[in-house]
């Protein structure tokens, strides 16, 4: 039996060229399907979202994001990448059991989903072990989130086991690229540890015929010339995510473009952390439209639409800091706000190769779809659609739709116990932070959820 879905009458947003924008119009959806676009669909036999006063968009998505870390949210604040490196995956990392993980992917896929995001590439530099794999799998696949498993090593030489249970996650989970959870690699890259860790990486994601992402140009570590390194060994291409790329030369970026590679940069915590100013702009120049993710949620918060903001106004301040300082007239805007709406959903869908699936409104591909609420005092009125979604935050996601099923609305999450997940995630705190002698907020265990 088809069941059969019809947002009604809302303003849409759809990222596909062909359809455009619609100032009142109507998405059909069959079972996981999109099916229809246009301003007038019948009510025959589906359910109606009544979608007057929303923006009717393709779900966000989010191409790199720890997700293992949803428990430890804002201890990193006001850490640099140094010490983010020293506290987090040095000294708190190693205390995570699997059950740690299971509950972090949980609740930081749910966070994901309340704000927006229906696709995520899961960063799982946390696979210390099989168990904390399969847990980390179970808790996506149980937030109902639609996902990108990247499994990754904490660092450091690989264990023993890595390589067979890479190949025993995704023979055991990912046996179809059509389900909603997916697989990928997680390489530190050469960056973070010897070359041939990262060559031997990519062999392994070749054979298994998945995506590899990595870290390049982090910091001072991107004077390492990576991209070159790889370059030189003839391993770049279309199948490989590149991760923040800030210190990678212009002439590096243009290698990634010419071999068909992606690249995923987040500008919050580049510039928090020191990891070197955002590459959106030398990017952009060099051929590579960048995706958008939000890193670590324990250093920034979850929302994109923040991102979207923050991407906007570090390069456009960026281009009028060069201008003020060589006393030239302020250029005209090379970044848009819909540039940055297409990087957090079309771009994003194509760096993880599922732009034929996800990504716009279009009909044929999967149901992934948000509402925005734009009533509220913070858009209403809109007067210009892409910066309203720019301009949006959590609290105007009204609705969310994955593969066709209702995940959100009203503003409610549902199928998911929020406060049983939230009090889980209290005690995994707990005892993650016991005894910790690192600098955590020491008012964090005193605010619990409410009874």
């Amino acid at each position: 039996m088809t069941h059969r879905t019809l947002i009604k009458g809302g303003t849409i947003y759809s990222v596909d060229p062909d359809i455009g924008e619609l100032p009142r119009g109507d998405v059909l959806v069959e079972d996981d399907t999109i099916v229809a676009v246009a301003e007038h669909i019948p009510e025959s036999e589906a359910r109606v979202i009544d979608a007057a006063g929303r923006i009717v968009l393709p779900g966000l998505i989010d191409t790199h994001r720890h997700l293992w870390q949803a428990v430890l949210r804002q201890i990193a604040a006001d850490w640099t990448l140094a010490q983010y490196i020293d506290h987090m995956l040095l000294e708190l990392g190693p205390r995570f059991s699997p059950h740690d993980v299971y509950v972090a992917e949980l609740l930081g896929a749910i966070e994901a989903i309340d704000a927006g995001v229906t696709t995520v590439m899961d960063w799982a530099h946390i696979m210390r072990s099989p168990e904390h794999a399969d847990e980390a799998v179970r808790g996506l696949q149980e937030s109902g989130i639609r996902a990108v498993f990247g499994y990754g090593s904490p660092g450091g030489p690989p264990a023993g086991w890595y390589a067979h249970d890479v190949t025993r996650v995704a023979e055991r989970y990912f046996s179809s690229d059509a389900q909603l959870v997916t697989f990928a690699l997680a390489s530190m890259g050469p960056e973070f540890g010897p070359v041939e860790d990262t060559l031997a990486d990519l062999e392994l994601a070749r054979t298994l015929g998945i995506r590899s992402s990595m870290h390049v140009g982090v910091g001072a570590l991107g004077r390492q010339r990576s991209i070159t390194a790889l370059h030189r060994r003839g391993l770049l291409g279309p199948d490989l995510i590149y991760v923040h790329c800030n210190t990678c030369t212009d002439a590096e970026l243009r290698l990634i473009a010419d071999t068909g590679g992606h690249a995923s940069i987040s500008p919050r915590v580049e510039m928090q952390m020191g990891h070197g100013y955002p590459a959106t702009g030398r990017l952009r120049a060099a051929g590579v439209v960048p995706s958008l993710s939000i890193d670590v949620v324990s250093g920034v918060g979850g929302s994109l639409f923040a991102e979207m903001r923050g991407t906007l106004e570090a390069e456009r301040g960026w281009q009028h800091h060069v201008a003020l300082l060589r006393d030239e007239p302020l250029p005209e805007l090379t970044i848009t706000t819909r540039d940055v709406v297409r990087m957090a959903t079309i771009e994003g869908a194509r760096t993880l190769g599922l732009d034929s699936r996800i990504g716009s409104l279009t009909p044929g591909k999967q149901a992934d779809i948000i509402l925005l609420d734009t009533d509220r005092p913070n858009l209403s009125p809109v007067n210009n659609l892409s910066a309203a979604i720019t301009l949006a935050d959590n609290e105007n996601v009204d609705t969310v739709l994955i593969a066709g099923r209702v995940v959100k609305q009203g503003g409610r999450i549902s199928g998911h116990d929020l406060r049983a997940v939230q009090e889980r995630a209290q005690l995994s705190r707990d005892r993650l932070l016991h005894s910790w002698s690192g600098p955590s907020p020491t008012a964090a265990p005193a605010v619990r959820p409410r009874a």
